[in-house]
C-alpha cells in the first residue's frame, strides 16, 4: 500500500510542478529555475507522503495523498520570486 502512495503522490508533484510552471500568471513572479521546479514538486510531494503515512498510519491513503499536495504547494511557493524590480529602503 504504501508503495502506491509513494507513486501517487510523486505524480501529484509532478503535476503540480507542471501546472505551477505553465499556468502561473506572470504577475505572481518567476520560478527561478524551471528544472530546479519540476524536482522540488515530485521530491516535496514524497516527503509530505512520508511524513503523513509515519503520523497516520496505514489505511489513510486520501489523508496522506492530501498532505503530499499540501507539502508540495508549500515547498514550490518558495522558490517564487517577485516580478519586477526589488526595491530598497532608504536605510539601506
Amino acid at each position: 500500500m504504501i508503495l502506491w502512495e509513494a507513486l501517487g503522490s510523486v505524480l501529484i508533484g509532478l503535476a503540480v510542478s507542471y501546472a505551477a510552471l505553465r499556468w502561473l500568471p506572470t504577475r505572481y513572479g518567476q520560478f527561478r529555475s524551471r528544472p530546479l521546479a519540476l524536482a522540488t514538486g515530485p521530491g516535496a510531494a514524497l516527503f509530505g507522503a512520508l511524513l503523513a503515512h509515519s503520523v497516520l498510519g496505514p489505511g489513510h491513503t486520501l489523508a496522506t495523498l492530501g498532505v503530499s499536495l499540501g507539502v508540495a504547494v508549500a515547498l514550490l511557493s518558495l522558490l517564487l520570486r517577485p516580478s519586477g524590480r526589488a526595491r530598497r529602503s532608504a536605510t539601506a
